[in-house]
């Protein structure tokens, strides 16, 4: 990543990065993001289809969604290391310690903080947070390494 690349990315440039679409991404927009930490945001809309039964009296974001999103702004992170021609994508390959903290509801808006700890050869190892108003209701850990899509 040189000086001229942006540090932050709306919807448009993070799907021109990595493969997922709606209804599967869950990233808003990459507030900031550097050659090993990215800070990315999703704001949780009370129309998620996921509500209606996850609980429809009591509405609340799963926390394996809040790992999806830490996994994609690390898919993110580790697309700037990778060839623009490679049709390859990160698909996570571990999970380690995770720690639900907090409950995210419908309005909320999730901030996902992902950091890249080691690289060996096409393997990532990261360690992400996921916020809402400065309280933590997700850490982990996790590793990626790069698969063909064809």
């Amino acid at each position: 990543m040189t000086d001229s690349d942006s540090r932050s990315l709306d919807r448009d440039g993070i799907q021109k990065l990595i493969p997922h679409r709606d209804p599967f991404l869950w990233l808003d927009k990459v507030v900031e993001m550097d050659e090993s930490r990215i800070h990315a945001q999703k704001v949780v809309d009370e129309d998620l289809d996921v509500f209606r039964g996850h609980y429809p009296s009591f509405p609340v974001l799963p926390g394996v969604l809040q790992c999806e999103a830490a996994f994609q702004a690390g898919a993110v992170l580790i697309a700037q290391f990778m060839d623009g021609e490679t049709e390859d994508v990160p698909v996570v390959t571990r999970l380690n310690n995770v720690q639900f903290r907090k409950m995210v509801h419908p309005g909320q808006t999730l901030d996902i903080e992902v950091t890249l700890t080691e690289q060996l050869s096409n393997a990532y190892f990261l360690q992400g947070k996921v916020s809402v108003d400065g309280k933590v209701t997700v850490r982990l850990e996790f590793a990626c390494s790069l698969a063909k899509t064809s």
